[in-house]
């Protein structure tokens, strides 16, 4: 399988413009079935905001490695996930994101787990009457937790529970942002785009080079190029530019200002806009051609913006975005070629950050390419 996906060039390739990822890497099940079970099983994986679990018993279902699993706010105000499957009949339980109250209830045949996971009912098991079965033990039989961390507001989950502490996976990314106060935001608004028909990786090899915005983007911005700078710090990769300030220019309906575009690989995105807008991207897999995606945008607490300001950065992101997706869409499309079967090329100023990302990939699935 390792001939197949070609990777070893990824690391012993010397030339001086180096190709990409090969093209079945954005193609083909096995391969996605492949990352669901290395990458996104192994490390923490970004899934969701905790502003939207603000209640106890708000739950949301989630994906992460091809699983279902779901988020809670227990009775602690902890955010806590589980595998989404009843121990039963392995139903999955929450199937869209609600409140629950104080109990989780299964619709098929009413066993009933409390916030924590336990199991405290499950009626008529054992037969008629409502006593269970000889040997069946309730606290036995709870929801199976999955390891789960809030970093500000942004929940992540890892399956196999081995990734080490999320301070250690969030570093990275904290030495980027010296001066921006993370724990001083609120979110203003969130722009759900649904279904984009691409690789996820598509759409993170799209924000982390700069390479494209001057030319995708040229009637969203007018960053120019050269103010760009690509970014890569161990597992936090992307770009960033500085902007002279403009005083008077209407922050809302631009993009032109010192920025900052990072990720943690594999799924989080944050980009950091002057003075005061952050910007979150969930990017979640559904298939090798398709990723569901959603955007949070922050400003500063003390941030003084209207309602037309929102309504403005919301459209300004809608435009941007929809530039974006199509390329996006098109670089899915085009991989079906014989000729991106190589994975194409990758410049080696302003797309070390993709390199370095595709690497990450290639090391990521290595040990199941044998």
């Amino acid at each position: 399988m390792t001939s197949s996906y070609n990777l070893d060039h990824l690391f012993t390739q010397k030339s001086i413009i180096k190709n990409g990822l090969p093209a079945a890497t954005y193609l083909d099940e096995q391969f996605y079935e492949i990352e669901n079970n290395t990458l996104f099983a192994r490390t923490w994986v970004f899934v969701g905001f905790a502003h939207e679990l603000s209640k106890r018993g708000d739950v949301c279902p989630v994906s992460v490695a091809g699983k279902p699993f779901f988020l809670v706010r227990n009775n602690e105000d902890k955010i806590t996930a589980f595998h989404n499957v009843c121990r039963h009949r392995c139903l999955k339980l929450v199937d869209q994101s609600g409140n629950s109250g104080q109990l989780i209830k299964c619709p098929y045949h009413s066993w009933v787990y409390d916030l924590t996971g336990s199991l405290k009912a499950a009626p008529y098991f054992g037969g008629k009457d409502r006593t269970p079965p000889e040997g069946f033990v309730l606290q036995d039989n709870g929801l199976v937790p999955v390891h789960c961390a809030t970093w500000h507001d942004w929940v992540f989950i890892n399956v196999d529970g081995k990734a080490g502490p999320i301070e250690d996976f969030t570093a990275p990314l904290e030495r980027q942002l010296e001066g921006i106060a993370l724990n001083q935001i609120n979110p203003v608004a969130t722009i759900d785009f649904g279904i984009i028909k691409t690789n996820w990786k598509a759409l993170m090899e799209n924000f982390i080079e700069p390479y494209h915005v001057q030319f995708v983007h040229k009637t969203t911005t007018s960053q120019p190029l050269v103010d760009h700078y690509t970014v890569l710090d161990d597992h936090c990769l992307g770009s960033a530019c500085d902007i002279e300030e403009t005083p008077d220019i209407d922050k809302s309906s631009t993009l032109a200002v010192t920025s900052r575009f990072l990720t943690l690989f594999p799924n989080f995105v944050m980009g950091t806009y002057a003075p005061d807008q952050i910007g979150i991207h969930l990017n979640t897999p559904v298939s090798p051609g398709k990723t569901r995606q959603k955007r949070v945008i922050y400003v500063h607490q003390d941030s003084k913006i209207s309602d037309t300001e929102i309504e403005n950065i919301r459209n300004l992101w809608q435009e941007v975005h929809k530039e974006d997706h199509d390329i996006c869409e098109r670089l899915q499309q085009g991989r079906v070629s014989d000729v991106a079967a190589n994975g194409g090329l990758l410049s080696p100023h302003w797309e070390d950050s993709v390199r370095r990302f595709q690497e990450l990939v290639a090391q990521s699935v290595s040990h199941d390419l044998s």
